[in-house]
């Protein structure tokens, strides 16, 4: 029995929980805020190390992903994605999520044919399509600024 797009619709409506989209976007909201704020708190104390603005930037990224990356392997960071959804998943948390958990789930499989080559099954079509559309937007940047 094949059904129509009106009825597919009416049986997935059916089926499928409401969303409470308020309270998701707040949670959503907070906890990407919160990260921020982790993130801001990190830069001001690096940069109390003396590093300089750039390189305080660059460790504020790497010290975040360290912590997102070992949350996953606590398996920490999935409860913490469920309650707060995008909030974190948009930043680079997610990415670092999307690289470690592929690599903690085929690791029995050797670290080549299972670590190695599953990593970046999530995380691969990020890099690709992000470098290009900075490409693109950089290109673009260069033509109408020139």
């Amino acid at each position: 029995m094949e059904l129509s797009k009106s009825q597919y619709s009416a049986f997935v409506k059916e089926r499928s929980d409401s969303s409470p989209i308020v309270l998701d976007t707040v949670k959503a909201y907070a906890v990407g805020g919160a990260i921020c704020t982790l993130g801001q708190a990190f830069k001001n104390f690096y940069l109390s190390l003396g590093l300089g603005d750039s390189l305080s930037s660059t460790a504020v990224s790497v010290t975040i992903i360290g912590i997102a990356a070992f949350l996953t392997a606590l398996h920490v960071f999935d409860f913490i994605a469920k309650f707060a959804g995008a909030g974190t998943l948009v930043p680079i948390t997610g990415f670092a999520n999307s690289v470690v958990s592929p690599a903690i789930e085929y690791k029995s499989e050797g670290f080549v044919t299972g670590l190695a080559q599953k990593m970046f099954v999530i995380a691969g079509p990020v890099i690709v399509y992000g470098t290009a559309a900075s490409f693109v937007a950089g290109l673009i940047y260069y033509i109408f600024t020139r």
